[in-house]
């Protein structure tokens, strides 16, 4: 995409993830399975991630790999990655389902 396409839309990046300085639960859930290392990859699977978590509340193992599948990590083998994607998802449906029962 070329930046004039997006003139006029809303752009989100990974350092709109964090508020006030405190992660956001995937953001967490990636430094609690070490799902980073050399970190240029990050951004983006971050990205990638919290739409993929937006769109899809239960995603499984597969398709976290299809979606990882648009991106290269040298460093990590992608196993922690995937183990922080599901442990945010589980994460993200407990607290829906615990403001539910408020």
């Amino acid at each position: 995409m070329l930046a004039v396409q997006a003139q006029g839309s809303e752009i989100r990046t990974v350092e709109g993830l964090a508020t006030d300085g405190v992660l956001d639960i995937l953001q967490a859930c990636f430094h609690k399975h070490h799902a980073l290392q050399c970190g240029f990859c990050t951004a983006g699977i971050l990205m990638s991630a919290t739409e993929l978590l937006a769109a899809n509340s239960e995603p499984d193992e597969s398709i976290v790999r299809d979606v990882l599948s648009g991106h290269i990590c040298r460093c990590t083998g992608y196993q922690n990655i995937v183990a922080a994607i599901l442990d945010a998802a589980s994460q993200l449906r407990e607290r829906a389902s615990d403001a539910g029962n408020n």
